[in-house]
């Protein structure tokens, strides 16, 4: 039985609650801890307290404080409450959900447990208890606009279109008085209506609803725009034509308007002199929209595209835009177009040179500068690449215009793309000395020093633009920022130089800002229908939903998966030097040395930064409104090295990109990588699989099938019945009677020429027992290859140097001679 209270400690427990609603935590403990003398064995302050001691960071001493709190008082939903919210603290949702239910069966009619439990349901994408607990607030509170509208939101996205129109047309019949004309969370919700019918694809109705509500609407653009959409679905062309241009009328640089524009006016697409006639006459109308020059040269062709290239060029160089190439590169996947936009640049450079008369300032590069400008770039971009011309063209650009930074950061890139990451670095520095106060350009430099593994230099240089009070230094603000650009560019450089605790460090770093990210949903599903942002709110579930697509993501976490796959080979494998099979024990001393160095740099780097920002505002630093450094009990990533179950850790990255991400064939393929060391051989071949299923010739699949084909020969019989049957049916790539070695010599016949696939079936040849001698030979003599570039040539050395080859030097000096600039082969 509870204990109960006298009413001067009910007035304290209440003030505990008041003083942990308010964040004051000690005042609060104080409290409890008043009442707790008395009655040490009240489940509901012990309960409080708990709450109170997991937000100053003691969660295993709140737990156990939490799960005594339920055995003094089992029938508390404050008790159970409480247990819930530590177990979402600890982000284990589905217990908190748990606890929750049954808090709420002993106090049905608390609003702030089902609003809890509402809220980690629409968490967890459990869209039916989320539809339950909707409707049990709607009807403890149908006066409140808000539970109305969370409810359509929930049959919404459980898919209940129908439902979900039916409850915000409910809400509007039962309205006694109409609302104002200036109710934003009215307009909203009328709005949101709209969209769910347009997805039911009635696109009649929808329209009529839009034309009874858009007189009163505040959100004039989106009426103008679901207006013109309904239009063209319903055909009636000459109206959403007529709509599309109004809408042009108030922006004329949305590309979009144009071409659902000339689509209502049903031109043909190979009528382009009447599809320019309607680019044109925006044009004319308009003399500084972009627009509606630069988008008809997506479909023109033949003369037609030249001279209205000529045309553009011609007024982007003039003006000096910097971002013309840019504009402009997406034409390049068209041979003509290509050919067609470097002659005009070198035909409007010749011009320029025939007049000099024209002068410019050193802010931008305007007239021949500007052509120089646009050449370095031509002939830096990969579909046009001739680095040689790139290089000559930048040099004059910076003969003319000496402090110019978009010259020195071509030719950074121009470096970047000749392998030579040291004289990037160098040059795209010299270009943030030109402009101090940019802090793009310092991004860029730090990013270059990274490429060049200067992880220390990159953090001074970072240090730059972060906060000097912050403390822990620049790293401890760029945690703050979640930058997470830099945090996966410096895992990367420290996996280059062999320091694996600080590469994991960076990369889980990445994992949990996007945990973060998941998390901070948590904000918006109270405070988005508060404020009537429906449709805003709708599409950030979505995109959440397709958070972990993010490129960003899937690079740090297959750099993470990567490391763990090597550390478990390298604890698996025979007479391993320094934790790895691959390397030689020089090598790996080097690598060893190279990473002591590496981290001390750092360290020093960061010591540096803080000592800075102490001499800048040494009472700040010391003073008592001091932040608190959170301290960080693994800095160097050391105990994430050590790690016994790497696997288990890979999976963990790995996971959300199989989940998000299926079509991101790298993924599949580092699914195969895990699942076949796990001997998970159902999940593995649902990855390999589904990676024949986006490229059946990438040279890794190709490897992974014989790797697959190999594993079940030799293991099919010791399988479960069932397993082997699976397995048995669903891998049809190779049969089992396959001739191995020729299945692969026909892939490398198949793919001769092509460095990628070559590499791979030299690789599997090794696999099935081939000659080692051969197989360096054959790998070295990769170099002779017609389209090898210098990063597959950095991957063949490596290769090299992991089977121990006596071919690595010589191929190494080889590939010098072919590539001079490329730093990994001086």
């Amino acid at each position: 039985m509870p204990q109960p209270l006298s009413s001067k400690e009910n007035s304290l427990f209440r003030q505990v609650i008041r003083n942990y609603e308010d964040k004051q935590y000690k005042r609060g403990l104080k409290a409890a801890e008043q009442i707790l003398k008395k009655n040490p064995r009240h489940g509901d302050t012990m309960a409080m307290k708990a709450l109170i001691i997991n937000q100053q960071g003691k969660t295993e001493e709140a737990f156990a404080l939490g799960k005594e709190a339920l055995t003094a008082d089992m029938k508390s939903h404050i008790c159970w409450h409480v247990y819930g919210l530590l177990y979402r603290h600890q982000k284990n949702f589905e217990e908190a959900i748990k606890a929750y239910k049954f808090a709420l069966k002993l106090e049905p009619e608390s609003q702030q447990i089902q609003r809890d439990l509402a809220f980690l349901q629409i968490q967890m994408r459990d869209y039916q208890g989320y539809i339950q607990s909707r409707t049990a607030m709607l009807q403890a509170r149908p006066q409140l606009r808000q539970n109305w509208t969370a409810l359509a939101v929930a049959h919404h996205l459980a898919g209940n279109l129908a439902q979900a129109e039916k409850v915000l047309t409910t809400y509007e019949d039962s309205l006694k008085v109409p609302p104002s004309k200036t109710d934003y969370e009215n307009s909203e919700a009328a709005m949101y209506k709209n969209r769910i019918i347009a997805e039911m694809q009635d696109y009649q109705r929808a329209l009529d609803h839009l034309e009874s509500i858009a007189k009163t609407n505040l959100d004039r653009l989106a009426v103008l725009e679901y207006r013109a959409e309904y239009l063209s679905k319903l055909g009636r062309k000459e109206e959403a034509a007529n709509a599309y241009r109004a809408l042009l009328d108030r922006n004329p640089e949305h590309p979009d308007y144009y071409t659902n524009l000339v689509d209502a006016l049903d031109i043909s697409a190979d009528d382009y002199s009447a599809r320019k006639a309607v680019y044109d006459d925006y044009a004319t109308k308009n003399p500084r929209c972009d627009a509606a020059r630069r988008l008809p040269l997506d479909f023109l062709v033949g003369d037609g595209f030249r001279e209205a290239a000529r045309s553009y060029l011609a007024l982007m160089l003039d003006k000096g835009v910097p971002s013309t190439f840019a504009n402009l590169k997406h034409l390049y996947t068209d041979p003509f177009k290509r050919e067609t936009l470097g002659s005009l640049a070198h035909e409007y450079l010749d011009s320029k040179r025939a007049s000099p008369n024209e002068t410019t300032n050193g802010d931008a590069p305007k007239g021949e500068p500007a052509a120089l400008y646009y050449l370095a770039q031509h002939y830096n971009y990969h579909l046009s690449r001739d680095l040689a011309k790139a290089m000559e063209y930048v040099n004059k650009g910076i003969e003319l215009l000496h402090d110019n930074v978009e010259f020195h950061m071509t030719k950074a890139r121009i470096w970047k793309h000749y392998g030579n990451s040291q004289k990037a670095s160098e040059t795209m520095d010299q270009a943030r000395k030109l402009d101090l106060k940019d802090r793009y350009i310092n991004t860029k430099a730090a990013k270059y020093q990274l490429r060049n593994n200067e992880n220390a230099a990159a953090l001074q240089t970072m240090g730059l633009f972060t906060r000097n009070e912050a403390p822990g230094g620049p790293l401890s603000d760029l945690l703050d920022m979640q930058s997470v650009w830099y945090l996966t560019e410096d895992g990367e450089a420290w996996v280059r130089t062999g320091n694996i605790g600080l590469a994991l460090k960076r990369f889980h770093a990445v994992y949990n800002i996007f945990e973060v990210w998941q998390e901070d949903q948590f904000d918006f599903h109270s405070f988005s229908l508060r404020k009537g942002q429906i449709r805003a709110y709708v599409d950030m579930i979505r995109w959440e939903d397709r958070i972990r697509e993010h490129p960003f993501y899937t690079r740090a976490a297959l750099g993470a998966i990567a490391i763990y796959v090597s550390m478990h080979d390298s604890s698996k494998a025979p007479n391993g030097v320094g934790g790895s099979t691959d390397t030689s024990a020089e090598e790996a001393a080097e690598r060893k040395k190279a990473a002591k160095k590496a981290k001390k740099e750092a360290q020093k780097a960061e010591r540096e930064a803080a000592e800075k920002a102490a001499k800048q505002d040494p009472n700040k630093s010391k003073g008592a409104s001091a932040e608190p450094v959170k301290k960080d009990d693994d800095p160097n990533g050391l105990k994430l090295a050590q790690t016994t179950e790497p696997l288990t850790e890979a999976t963990k990255f790995l996971a959300p990109i199989l989940q998000f991400s299926p079509k991101y064939i790298d993924g599949q393929i580092a699914g195969f990588e895990v699942f076949i060391r796990r001997e998970k051989y159902l999940l593995a071949l649902r990855s390999l699989n589904a990676a024949l299923a986006i490229d059946p010739d990438h040279p890794m699949v190709h490897e992974q099938v014989i790797r697959f084909r190999q594993t079940l020969n030799a293991k099919l019989e010791s399988l479960p019945p069932k397993v082997a049957e699976v397995l048995k049916a669903e891998f049809t790539a190779m049969d089992a009677s396959a001739d191995l070695k020729k299945f692969n010599d026909d892939f490398k016949e198949k793919h001769k020429d092509s460095p990628p696939h070559v590499i791979s079936a030299i690789q599997a040849e090794k696999l099935l027992g081939g000659d080692k001698k051969k197989a360096e030979k054959d790998l070295a003599g990769v170099l002779n290859l017609k389209d090898i570039q210098h990063d597959q040539a950095i991957e063949v050395l490596a290769l090299l140097k992991s089977w121990r080859s006596s071919e690595a030097e010589a191929f190494k000096t080889a590939a010098h001679e072919k590539w001079p600039e490329v730093t990994a082969f001086a």
